[in-house]
C-alpha cells in the first residue's frame, strides 16, 4: 500500500534547470520527473502553485502550467479542481526513509530507584516556558545579533542567586555559563591539563561522568576513601604527596553516593592542604539545595574562593534536558578557562535563565520540589524499615537518594539483575567506585527522585522480593 503524504508540503524542493539541456520547459519537466523518481518529491506531496514557482524559477508561468499538464496526463501528477497539484500515488514512491531507524524513545523503568535522575514529571516546563517567552518579547532587536559568547545579564544572574542561596563569594566576572556540570568540569580539567597537572584527585565512590571526563583530557583519577563524615582528608594528603596530585574533585555539601555531608574539621583540613600545595578545589555542588532536616551548609566556595572551583547546574535541581550550569572561578583562572575552546550556551538560554533566576523561578520550583521529596523520602524510608527491617539505610536527610545494605550472602549485582525482571531500576554502589572489582559491601544505591509517589510501597515490596530471591539464590 502507497502511504500518500496527503499533508506534505514541498515548496521548497530544489529544482536545478541549470543541471539540463534545452528550451526551459523540458529542463523543468526533466527536473520534476527526477525528484519524484529519487524521492525527493514523495507521492501525495503538494506542489507550489504555477504562479509561485514561475516566480521562483525565473520563467512564464506557460512553461510551469505546460509541465503540470504533461506530467498529469501521463499520471505522474494529480491536479484536482479547488486543491493543490500532488505527486500522484500512483508513482510508488513515498518519503525517503533515514539511513537509520529513528531512536526509540527514553524509557524510564516503571519503579525507578536509579539514583541521579530527578522527578521529570514535575520539571519546571511552565516555569522555564515563561521565562523564555518573556525573554524574546522583552529582548532588544540588537541583542538578538550575538551569536554566541558569554551573557553578562546571564553571570550577574547566576552570581546573584549563589550568592543569596549558597553564600558563595561571586560576581559576574567570576561566572562562567556552561552547557551544565559535565561541560563545566570537562572546562575545567582541560585547563588544569594545560597548567600541567596531570592528576585529579577523587572520592572513591563517587560520580563516575565527572571522573570520566577528566580523564578524557587526560587527567589520571587517584581514588581517595569516603566515610560518614565525608572524603578523608588526611587519606587525601597522603595521596597527593604520595603522586604529586594537586587538584581534587569533591561533593561537599552531600556525597553521592555515600550521602554524607564533609565535616568542618575536614573543610578546613581540605582547604588548608590546597593552600599548601598551591592547589585547586573542584567543588561539585551536588544535591546542595536538598537538605531536609537543617537549611544547607554555605559552598565550600565562599571559605575560599582564591582556592575553590564552584561547579553547578540545573540537572538535578530541574532536569538535565535544560542544559544550562555554570561555574563560579578564582581570579587566576578566570582568563584560561574562557579560553578553554568551549561553547556555551545559546543566547536565548542564557538570557532565559537569568530571568528564571532573577523572577524566583527556580526559587518556586525548589520550595515544590523540596516537600514533594521530603515526604517522598520519608514514605520510602517507613516501606523499607517495614519490608526489609534487616538492611541498613544510611545517608543523611538531604539528596536524591540513599544507600541500603544488603544482608549477608546477598551480592547487590544479583538483586540489579533480579531487579530488571520487575522493571524495578536498581544501582549496585561498585557501579561509582573507582575500581569497581575492589572488594566493597554488598549495597545497593536507591534513587527516589524520579519514583512515582504511588509506586513507593509496590517499588519497596517488590525489592524486598528480589533480595529474599537473592539470598536463596532465585
Amino acid at each position: 500500500m502507497v502511504n500518500i503524504q496527503t499533508n506534505s508540503i514541498a515548496w521548497e524542493t530544489l529544482l536545478d534547470l541549470a543541471a539540463y539541456d534545452g528550451p526551459r520547459h523540458v529542463r523543468l519537466e526533466l527536473a520534476v520527473r527526477d525528484a519524484v523518481a529519487s524521492g525527493r518529491l514523495p507521492a501525495g506531496a503538494a506542489l507550489p502553485p504555477s504562479r509561485l514557482l514561475a516566480a521562483s524559477l525565473g520563467v512564464s508561468r506557460w512553461v510551469v502550467t505546460e509541465v503540470y499538464g504533461r506530467l498529469t496526463a501521463e499520471g505522474i501528477l494529480d491536479a484536482r479542481t479547488g486543491s493543490a497539484t500532488r505527486v500522484a500515488a500512483s508513482v510508488g514512491i513515498t518519503a525517503p526513509r533515514p539511513a537509520s531507524a529513528p531512536a526509540a524513545p527514553l524509557r524510564r523503568p516503571r519503579f525507578d530507584l536509579v539514583p541521579g535522575v530527578p522527578d521529570l514529571r514535575h520539571a519546571p516546563r511552565a516555569l522555564w516556558l515563561r521565562a523564555m517567552t518573556e525573554t524574546l518579547a522583552e529582548t532588544p532587536d540588537a541583542e538578538l545579533f550575538r551569536l554566541d559568547g558569554e551573557v553578562p545579564a546571564a553571570r550577574a544572574a547566576v552570581a546573584a542567586y549563589l550568592s543569596r542561596s549558597r553564600f558563595a563569594r561571586a560576581d559576574a566576572s567570576s561566572v562562567v555559563v556552561t552547557h551544565g556540570a559535565t561541560d563545566g568540569m570537562r572546562r575545567i580539567a582541560r585547563t588544569l591539563r594545560g597548567l600541567g597537572h596531570a592528576a585529579l584527585l577523587v572520592e572513591d565512590p563517587s560520580w563516575a561522568r565527572m571522573r570520566q571526563v577528566a580523564a578524557a583530557e587526560g587527567l589520571a583519577s587517584v581514588p581517595v576513601p569516603v566515610d560518614e563524615h565525608g572524603v578523608d582528608v588526611p587519606a587525601m594528603v597522603a595521596a597527593s604527596t604520595r603522586t604529586g596530585a594537586r587538584a581534587a574533585l569533591v561533593t561537599p555539601a552531600h556525597q553521592f553516593p555515600v550521602g554524607a555531608a564533609l565535616s568542618p574539621e575536614r573543610r578546613e583540613g581540605l582547604l588548608a592542604w590546597a593552600r599548601a600545595v598551591d592547589g585547586v578545589v573542584v567543588e561539585d555542588d551536588y544535591d546542595a539545595e536538598f537538605r531536609y532536616d537543617r537549611r544547607p551548609i554555605g559552598a565550600l566556595q565562599a571559605m575560599a574562593p582564591d582556592r575553590v572551583v564552584l561547579v553547578g547546574s540545573l540537572s538535578k535541581t530541574a532536569s538535565p534536558a535544560f542544559g544550562v550550569g555554570w561555574l563560579v572561578l578564582p581570579t587566576w583562572l578566570q582568563g584560561t578557562i574562557r579560553d578553554a575552546g568551549a561553547a556555551t550556551p545559546s543566547t536565548l538560554d542564557q538570557l532565559a535563565l537569568a530571568r528564571f533566576l532573577t523572577t524566583g523561578g527556580l526559587d518556586r520550583h525548589l520550595r515544590a520540589a523540596r516537600t514533594r521529596y521530603r515526604r517522598r523520602r520519608e514514605a520510602l524510608l517507613a516501606e523499607l524499615g517495614r519490608a526489609l527491617p534487616e538492611c541498613p539505610v544510611s545517608g543523611i536527610a538531604a539528596g536524591l537518594h540513599v544507600v541500603l545494605d544488603l544482608p549477608p550472602g546477598v551480592r547487590a549485582a544479583d538483586v540489579v539483575r533480579g531487579g530488571e525482571q520487575h522493571d524495578l531500576g536498581l544501582s549496585d554502589i561498585r557501579r561509582y567506585r573507582v575500581s569497581p572489582d575492589a572488594p566493597a559491601p554488598e549495597r545497593l544505591v536507591l534513587g527516589y527522585g524520579d519514583l512515582a509517589d504511588p509506586l513507593v510501597a509496590e517499588a519497596v515490596r517488590l525489592l524486598a522480593q528480589v533480595v529474599r530471591n537473592a539470598g536463596r539464590g532465585l
